[in-house]
């Protein structure tokens, strides 16, 4: 494949802490996972940082940590119904049902308009998504969680460093999520991180992603639920050089957006494109597409960019109604249009920094060759 979806070149930085981890012999928690966790805190403004073994369990212990705060098993978490897998995935691992919502095309997130028409007495939480690193309308779900006494848990495993209204994503809401895997703008190859400002959470999510003991507790001393959950040593080494790298990484891959964007815009009248707003910036995860009409058949469109080198994913579909894992749920194609035409019609791939300008020109000339 030339285009890719990312990629991991390790550096003197990583080098140096995996190197003091196994000077030490020991790659469980301790010195560079305490870094880790300060270093990040600290760069978008965090009151803690909690290091996890992915993003996936980032969601699963941040879902778990409800039960401290009133939440029952069986209770409800709204959630898209177009995200990865992981979001209904933690919310099922932690005893809790997933209440799928439906998604804008235009902004690939939850619909703010109805999600109040899913709220419930047995709904404790909104585990909302900022897909492809674009920030959801928090204004408008804050208000709503507020209203509803709901916690709001924000996926922002796609957007390392987005910002609304002058805010990073993650600590907009009571907490949030992120991904460490090798197509998002802070890479250690797996790993996850859990951000929170409220003290009572932050110690919470602690003992749940420890098997459920107090924080600092060597003792079998089980409090609450919890999973095994915890990063290693080797991960936060190669995280700290991501971290370490944020800035260039960052306005790299934006550089990258922006351009695609531009090279790509007489291609307005066949398809959906992301667009910044001005009180927002989204972190530049991935280049998506959304066919504004089925009869340009966006299998053929999958077949055109891979046979032309350039690694492409569908935009995760309907989890409820188009995916078998999900069946359980009783739920029916139609219920979620939105969510299922941009499952049939959406495409995504990487605009990761290691792409060239010829690159960017080749994906381009790609897209534009399949429409003429």
């Amino acid at each position: 494949m030339r285009i890719t979806f990312g990629d991991l070149k390790i550096g003197d930085t990583a080098r140096k802490y995996v190197q003091r981890a196994l000077g030490k012999n020991w790659i469980s928690e301790g010195d560079n996972i305490a870094e880790f966790q300060r270093q990040f805190a600290a760069k978008f403004g965090y009151k803690h940082a909690i290091a996890t073994s992915s993003g996936t369990d980032a969601d699963i212990v941040s879902c778990a940590s409800l039960y401290d705060f009133g939440a029952e098993r069986g209770d409800e978490i709204i959630v898209p119904a177009c995200s990865f897998v992981s979001t209904a995935n933690s919310i099922l691992a932690a005893g809790f049902i997933p209440r799928f919502v439906d998604i804008e095309v235009d902004t690939l997130n939850i619909d703010p308009q109805k999600i109040n028409e899913s709220i419930n007495k047995k709904t404790r939480a909104i585990m909302l998504v900022h897909t492809m690193g674009k920030p959801c309308e928090m204004d408008a779900i804050m208000k709503m969680a507020e209203a509803n006494k709901l916690k709001v848990i924000e996926d922002a495993c796609e957007a390392h460093g987005a910002t609304y209204k002058g805010k990073y994503v993650g600590g907009i809401g009571d907490m949030g999520t992120f991904s460490f895997y090798a197509a998002h703008v802070v890479v250690a190859g797996e790993g996850g991180m859990v951000v929170t400002n409220n003290d009572e959470i932050a110690n919470v999510v602690r003992s749940t992603k420890s098997h459920g003991r107090p924080f600092g507790s060597i003792y079998f001393d089980f409090q609450r639920i919890g999973f095994n959950s915890r990063m290693n040593e080797l991960t936060a080494a190669v995280g700290l050089e991501g971290l370490e790298n944020f800035e260039q990484t960052f306005s790299t891959r934006k550089n990258n957006l922006y351009k695609l964007l531009e090279l790509t815009r007489d291609l307005v009248d066949y398809l959906y494109f992301l667009k910044e707003e001005s009180h927002e910036k989204i972190s530049p995860h991935a280049f998506s597409i959304v066919l504004k009409n089925k009869k340009y058949d966006r299998d053929r469109l999958y077949k055109h960019l891979e046979e032309k080198g350039i690694q492409c994913k569908t935009l995760f579909g309907s989890l409820p109604t188009q995916h078998k894992a999900f069946r359980f749920l009783n739920h029916r194609y139609g219920e979620f249009p939105v969510s299922e035409y941009v499952g049939e019609n959406g495409l995504h791939f990487g605009i990761h920094q290691y792409l060239r300008e010829d690159d960017l020109l080749y994906i381009s000339e790609t897209l534009k060759n399949y429409f003429k």
